[in-house]
């Protein structure tokens, strides 16, 4: 309780609640001296954190099955404890047993490709084989490919708000069934929606977690460039994925290579770093039925437009479903039949459309029904 009153308290950061704890001894000791320490800085009238807001939020997370996990407690994530700020307090909804795991971080981006997407189910599916958990961030593309491909055998979404908050929406049921199989933490206040400026701070969890991180796609300023820097800062291995070099989604993982990031052809390049087999491999899955159901399909973004017919379509949503089409694709060439698994849509509708977007010079079709982004 005096832990989670002076983390909520104005003014106090990871860094100052370190201090704090340091010079005072202990978490009661540090609220009691916080006001004069407050007003030594220019900060008149200070007051801690209320007791009935820390109240209210323990509440709520035991009505939300969240766990307390803090610094330095057996249960604490033991590789986050190294880094130089750690989360003073975690809270953690799902199953503690994967923190005990080998964890591999799998970021990239959010518009990911058709090839981007397929690359990180690849990778999390095998890393998890291997006996990896998988931390991701919950968010669109590659994270939402990876967490879906390591559900069986193990996933962590560290997430920017609340960990009952399950952002974006899209990711609901993703994000429920983590928080069942695998597990979902956070280190933001119980109920607060995401802001931007969470997100970073988010991202240095993900890579505190992780023996090392893979990049699968990232552009030249994002999210997952930050995660790769705070991964080297914090000492872990760093791996991107090649991509071509008119492709903007590449950008960032062909520069990470350049500056001395492990390419990375596929999981066995990261085993054979940080190490894997049947020590660490995951438990034994349960017994298949004799005639067992075909592999699940990995959920992808709901399609925003719906698939109306061409000729019920208004201009806005043909230019959106346009859209939606060309951030799918890249200058690497692609399946048609991988495009309509992946945009998950019916094939005559998929079909129809690119016959225009070809016709506009903004696809290129090549033998073997192959499709590729041009411009």
């Amino acid at each position: 309780m005096a832990w989670l009153r002076l983390l909520r308290s104005r003014r106090v950061g990871v860094t100052t609640f370190f201090r704090l704890m340091g010079e005072h001894g202990s978490a009661r000791a540090a609220l009691e001296a916080l006001p004069e320490v407050a007003k030594s800085a220019g900060v008149d009238d200070y007051s801690v954190c209320p007791l009935p807001v820390v109240d209210k939020e323990i509440d709520w997370a035991v009505k939300c099955g969240a766990e307390m996990l803090c610094f330095g407690a057996p249960d604490y994530p033991a590789l986050l404890a190294e880094i130089p700020d750690p989360p003073p307090i975690l809270w953690a909804i799902g199953n503690l047993d994967l923190l005990a795991r080998p964890t591999v971080g799998v970021v990239g981006a959010r518009n990911a490709s058709s090839l981007g997407t397929r690359m990180a189910r690849k990778l999390a599916g095998d890393l998890g084989a291997a006996g990896q958990v998988v931390v991701s961030g919950l968010a669109r593309g590659v994270d939402t490919a990876a967490h879906t491909a390591a559900m069986k055998t193990g996933t962590i979404a560290v997430m920017a708000g609340g960990v009952d908050v399950i952002y974006p929406s899209e990711n609901a049921v993703l994000g429920e069934e983590i928080g069942r199989d695998g597990l979902r933490l956070s280190e933001a206040p119980m109920s607060l929606t995401p802001q931007a400026r969470h997100f970073p701070r988010r991202n240095r969890i993900i890579s505190g977690l992780s023996r090392a991180v893979v990049v699968v796609e990232a552009a030249a300023k994002s999210g997952s460039l930050i995660t790769a820097e705070m991964a080297l800062e914090q000492g872990r291995e760093v791996f991107a994925v090649p991509g071509h070099p008119f492709d903007a989604r590449a950008t960032g993982c062909n520069r990470l290579i350049r500056d001395g990031a492990t390419l990375l052809r596929g999981a066995q390049d990261v085993l054979d770093v940080i190490g894997g087999g049947v020590e660490n491999a995951a438990p034994e899955p349960r017994a298949a039925a004799a005639d067992p159901a075909p592999a699940p399909v990995a959920k992808v973004a709901p399609v925003d437009i719906p698939p109306a017919p061409a000729e019920t379509r208004t201009l806005a949503e043909t230019a959106a479903l346009h859209q939606l089409i060309l951030d799918r694709l890249g200058p690497s060439p692609v399946s048609e039949d991988q495009l309509v698994r992946d945009l998950a849509m019916p094939a005559s509708d998929v079909a129809s459309e690119l016959t225009d977007l070809e016709l506009e010079g903004h696809v290129s079709r090549a033998p073997g029904g192959l499709i590729s982004r041009t411009g």
